[in-house]
């Protein structure tokens, strides 16, 4: 259960990702974010309203709502750059980069003492491998500064959003990814506050711009119940393979071309993904 749903993730993360490229390309991806974020914040006091599951907040680590801020603000961070960084059009250089934001909870995992098998160990590398050789590196005539920087910046707040809400998670997914929305949409306030501007959409932005917001939730929320149903690792892993989702978005509907070593980074994942899934 725990590894559909972080792969679950990851079609979610994926498919949010290559729609929020595309309209990062017309529009300020901070306003993307933000306006993508709030309506994730009201879909997740939606559900809390409706289940009747209201758990009051707490400030200790112990609980969810201080992982799940910090959770949010290093989130909020990584997608901005990310998205900034797809509307360079240096795809290549962003999301391999990006990918490898696994990195960071999966040392987290193992500090805390998680111990996958031998053959789970040999999945782990391949399919994080896979994903990146999937996303495209692109290193001809040099790496661009600006596209690298944003990458790096993205692939730090991805990996320190992702293990926080791990951590926050252990007590509740819901809350957590709340708590995140609701640190987002405060910075999102904020900057809209400082520049009195929402970023210009239409009201025919709204429902692609929900769209966004609520599958990002909901990719965040089912990787957060995916690391409660086994091992962190494992799960973060199959979270991180959400760049092949944006990937062959793009070769479907924009008609990019994919190169040899991204249907070898594919079939890596692919390898990997069944290692873990086998042991």
């Amino acid at each position: 259960m725990g590894s559909l749903l972080a792969l679950l993730s990851s079609l979610l993360w994926g498919t949010a990702d290559y729609l929020a490229g595309n309209l990062s390309k017309k529009f300020k991806a901070l306003a993307v974010t933000g306006v993508s974020q709030v309506f994730g914040l009201i879909f997740g006091l939606t559900v809390i309203a409706l289940s009747g599951s209201l758990l009051p907040p707490s400030l200790s680590f112990d609980g969810y709502f201080l992982p799940g801020v910090i959770a949010g603000i290093a989130g909020f961070i990584g997608l901005t750059a990310f998205y900034t960084g797809l509307a360079t059009g240096r795809m290549g250089v962003v999301s391999p980069i990006s990918s490898l934001s696994v990195v960071i909870p999966l040392l987290y995992a193992l500090i805390q003492g998680e111990r996958p098998s031998s053959a789970q160990t040999v999945g782990i590398i391949v399919a994080i491998a896979g994903a990146f050789m999937a996303s495209g590196p692109e290193v001809r005539n040099g790496l661009p500064i600006k596209p690298l920087m944003y990458a790096f910046v993205a692939a730090l707040g991805f990996g320190t959003a992702l293990t926080f809400i791990a951590i926050g998670s252990e007590v509740d997914s819901l809350h957590t990814m709340t708590s995140m929305r609701l640190a987002s949409v405060s910075i999102c306030l904020l900057i809209a506050l400082r520049f009195k501007t929402l970023g210009g959409f239409s009201k025919g932005h709204l429902p692609l711009l929900m769209f966004i917001g609520v599958a990002d939730f909901l990719a965040n929320f089912f990787l957060g119940i995916a690391t409660t149903k086994g091992l962190v690792s494992i799960a973060m892993v199959f979270g991180s393979l959400f760049p092949i989702v944006t990937i062959l978005l793009a070769y479907k509907f924009l008609h990019e071309r994919l190169h040899r070593i991204q249907y070898i980074g594919i079939a890596a994942a692919l390898i990997g993904v069944i290692l873990i899934a086998a042991f």
